[in-house]
């Protein structure tokens, strides 16, 4: 008789993840987030925090927000608790165009998919139009929730460059020539139009309908991310990309940034044929949005002061924003240079060459101040150079004792820099527009 015997353990990777044979090859590009990895560290009370975006909500009427939700639970508890439909509670949708068109945008409530935050409808838009090997162009840098979505799709991300005035339309249609000289297919430009993540930066109002037509020109559709667009520091809201070619534009907005970003309520306003597929989407993911916090949200805009709650948010980032700058200006060595953002959570800081800030991260750290590493933000090595620094959780007072910790590090890795060379011998501050052979 033969004798069972248990299986002998394999040698090798196998024996770290007992599944990888089995997993879809659109896994291998799923890796974790560089700035997700850090929240564990920075979240320590003794680390200053200039890494995550997360909202500071302590403006936020919270004595009036528990009393509404618990009369939607009195009052209409059956439905706000029940299953809802994918395309997103009707009321909440009606007032999202009303949103909407502070920007220029007219938009029918049906054209209107909600979703779990705007990453969900950044996900599925991804889903409709990527097969693997197409090329999605986006802003370098960009914001790395969105080349993850990329990423996992296994699309190949082409990097155009900005200036202080946001995207660079000639840039924009280099990178789409070259793209089409190399036989590829570009399937959309993903652009944050407002006060970017992770550069700060506005696009030029001149520029925008230079790049809208661009698009039409190489039939290239374009994906409008816009969760900071209410929260420029004058109060200006600029016209949406969507308000100038509502044919070719999907527009993703959130209430993450301008109310509550825990409940996880965003939206696609899309062309009504994608609007279809979105819906279809919508459903194989999640089934529906959860009502309850559709039905939230739509009670906070129906009887509170939104565009007054919008306002105090805008003047507490705006001052935490000088604080920022101020202390850059007050603390950062010679050589360092950044953006002056004039709304959103972000400054983009480039440091003198030789300086790595993936290297010196884990340095910093140790000093107890923590910074999102430039490299987090490209899909093609670069960023080195880059740091983002986000200003709108920390009070002012903590901005300030962070950035003066920062600036000894840097100093320090300066003069390592100095005596030992580069710890990269590749550092570069942003992307080029790519040859036929990169793309």
């Amino acid at each position: 008789m033969t004798e069972n015997r248990p299986a002998k353990p394999q040698s090798g990777r196998h024996n770290l993840d007992p599944h990888l044979d089995r997993y879809a090859a659109r896994t291998a590009g799923m890796t974790a987030s560089e700035i997700r990895a850090l929240f564990a560290v920075a979240s320590r009370p003794e680390v200053v925090s200039l890494a995550g975006g997360m909202p500071n909500l302590a403006a936020l009427p919270l004595d009036t927000l528990s009393a509404q939700v618990g009369e939607i639970i009195a009052t209409e508890g059956l439905v706000a608790l029940q299953y809802g439909s994918a395309h997103g509670v009707p009321a909440l949708r009606d007032q999202i165009c009303e949103i909407m068109s502070l920007e220029g945008i007219k938009a029918h409530p049906d054209d209107v998919v909600v979703t779990v935050g705007s990453q969900m409808g950044l996900d599925m838009v991804t889903r409709l139009f990527c097969d693997p090997g197409d090329v999605v162009i986006a802003e370098g840098p960009s914001y790395v929730g969105a080349l993850g979505s990329f990423s996992a799709y296994q699309a190949n991300v082409v990097h155009v460059a900005m200036d202080e005035h946001g995207l660079v339309p000639e840039g924009l249609r280099e990178a789409l020539r070259q793209t089409e000289k190399a036989g590829k297919r570009a399937k959309f430009l993903y652009t944050i139009p407002n006060f970017h993540n992770p550069a700060g930066v506005t696009l030029a109002l001149d520029r925008r309908a230079e790049i809208v037509e661009i698009c039409r020109e190489y039939g290239v559709l374009i994906v409008e991310d816009n969760p900071y667009g209410l929260l420029g520091f004058d109060g200006q809201t600029y016209p949406a990309l969507r308000s100038l070619d509502p044919d070719n534009v999907v527009y993703l907005g959130s209430f993450s940034k301008t109310f509550a970003s825990g409940l996880r309520v965003g939206w696609v306003l899309a062309p009504h044929a994608v609007r279809e597929k979105l819906v279809l989407a919508a459903e194989s993911a999640t089934l529906c949005p959860p009502t309850f916090n559709q039905m939230i949200v739509s009670r906070y805009l129906a009887t509170h002061d939104w565009k007054g709650q919008v306002k105090k948010f805008r003047e507490n980032y705006r001052e935490r924003r000088d604080a920022m700058l101020s202390a850059l200006q007050q603390y950062l060595p010679p050589g360092c240079s950044w953006t002056n953002p004039d709304g959103g959570f972000y400054v983009w800081v480039t440091v003198p060459e030789g300086v790595d800030t993936k290297a010196m991260l884990p340095r910093a750290v140790t000093a107890r101040v923590a910074y999102a590493s430039g490299t987090g933000f490209y899909a093609d090595g670069f960023g080195s150079r880059q740091m983002r620094l986000s200003y709108c959780y920390p009070t002012p007072e903590r901005i300030r004792e962070g950035v003066r910790r920062l600036a000894a590090v840097l100093e320090s890795e300066m003069d390592l820099s100095r005596t030992f060379g580069s710890v990269k011998a590749r550092t570069i501050p942003g992307p080029e527009t790519p040859s036929p052979d990169t793309v």
